[in-house]
Formats: structure tokens, C-alpha cells, sequence
């Protein structure tokens, strides 16, 4: 039975959560304040983290700034705030997900899975690699893909080997222009999109199996099936 986390302080929202997660078997521990999350978190397993960033004690943000110094658990945040800057904010501080008020329980419970699902992929990397048509020489710089040599540039042989180290796992576009093109500071953001299309077109190019995969509205991942 996964194991839910949610940090919620009021009361209507909370008991609506708690409902929906329960109706569809899951075990809920909640709180309303951000340092007994925070206590919860270091002592206890969680499956994944439903957080509000609006809380009396502190801050979501802040709790999630702590937390990540200890934990990568899968953390959604909530908020009556929905503006574009606070999404971006939310999700390179290490969110999962982020969903803004008000928003149909039904549809909160449906992310948890989808959080718990990619978290699941994270965790078995090296059993994913072991079937996988890629094989990454870090020391030498160099990716094959079904027995042949990937012809990369820089970026490309970056951004590959950032996904691959986390097969399944989901990069928005800030977070790999942040790992990636750090050093380019004149770079637009678009620059991965374009980076990601010529990468597919190297792979299709030996095998048509789409592996670099768009998740709409949040990033791109690398398929842990390939």
C-alpha cells in the first residue's frame, strides 16, 4: 500500500484529499505545518509528498528547499497560486508536479500515480540499462546506440547523458538548460527542443523506436523499455 505524505492546512481541502486517496487505497498521514512535515520525513518512509505551499508555520518552497537536502521523495505541490513564474519556480526547486486551486481530488490521486510509476523507473536505473540498446563510456565521452557510435556534438553527447542517467525520469526544459547550458549564458530556452529533435533524428536514423519521449508541458525523458 503506497504511502502518502500530505501536508495540507486546510481543512476542507485536506479531508477532500485524504477521502480520494483512501477510496483508492492508499495511507495517508497528514499535517498542517511545514516543521512536522519536515520531522515526519527524516524519521519516517514516504511514497511521495503532497505539499501546499501556503502554510502557517512556513512556506512550501522552504519546506522543499530542506527537504531536498535528505530526500528525493516524489513531491507535488499545491497552491492558490497559478502563475507561470511560480510553476517554474516550484518544479526546478525539485517538484514532481504542481497543481493549482481548486482541482478535482480524482485528478490529484491520478498524478500521485503517475509520480509513483516514474519514481519506480528511477529506482531500478541499472536493471533498465542492463536491457538497454544504449551503452554510455563516460571516460571516453562516447554513446552507442544498438551497436553503433553515436556521432554527437557537445550539447547532444550533455543532454543524452543527462537523460540516460535517469532513465524514465522526466527533465523539464529549465532544469537541462540549467545542467547543461550553464556556461552559455546567451542561449534561449528553445535551444533544448532543438538539441532534442536532432538527437531523435541521429537515433531514428539507426533504429525508427522512438525513445526520446515529450511529456507535454513538462519536459523530456529517455524510455526505460529501450
Amino acid at each position: 500500500m503506497p504511502r502518502i505524505l500530505l501536508v495540507e492546512d486546510e481543512a476542507a481541502i485536506a479531508d477532500a484529499i485524504v477521502y480520494a486517496l483512501q477510496t483508492e487505497a492508499f495511507d495517508v498521514i497528514r499535517t498542517g505545518l511545514g516543521r512536522e512535515a519536515l520531522a515526519l520525513l527524516e524519521s519516517e518512509k514516504f511514497d511521495v509528498l503532497i505539499l501546499d505551499v501556503g502554510l502557517p508555520d512556513q512556506t512550501g518552497f522552504d519546506v522543499c528547499r530542506e527537504l531536498r537536502k535528505f530526500s528525493q521523495i516524489p513531491l507535488i505541490f499545491l497552491t492558490a497560486r497559478g502563475s507561470e513564474i511560480d510553476r517554474v519556480l516550484g518544479l526546478e526547486m525539485g517538484a514532481d508536479d504542481y497543481m493549482v486551486k481548486p482541482f478535482s481530488p480524482r485528478e490529484l490521486v491520478a498524478r500521485v500515480r503517475v509520480c509513483l510509476r516514474r519514481n519506480t523507473a528511477v529506482q531500478t536505473p541499472v536493471a533498465a540499462m542492463k536491457k538497454s540498446k544504449f551503452m554510455h563510456d563516460a571516460q571516453g565521452l562516447r554513446i552507442e546506440y544498438c551497436g553503433q557510435t553515436l556521432n554527437l556534438t557537445r550539447y547532444e553527447y550533455l543532454l543524452l547523458a543527462a537523460l540516460l542517467a535517469k532513465p524514465g525520469a522526466v527533465f523539464s526544459r529549465a532544469k537541462l538548460m540549467q545542467d547543461i547550458w550553464a556556461d552559455a549564458l546567451e542561449t534561449a530556452d528553445r535551444t533544448v527542443d532543438t538539441h532534442i529533435k536532432t538527437l531523435r533524428a541521429k537515433l531514428r536514423a539507426i533504429d525508427p523506436e522512438d525513445v526520446l519521449q515529450t511529456h507535454r508541458g513538462m519536459g523530456y525523458s529517455i524510455s526505460t523499455k529501450t
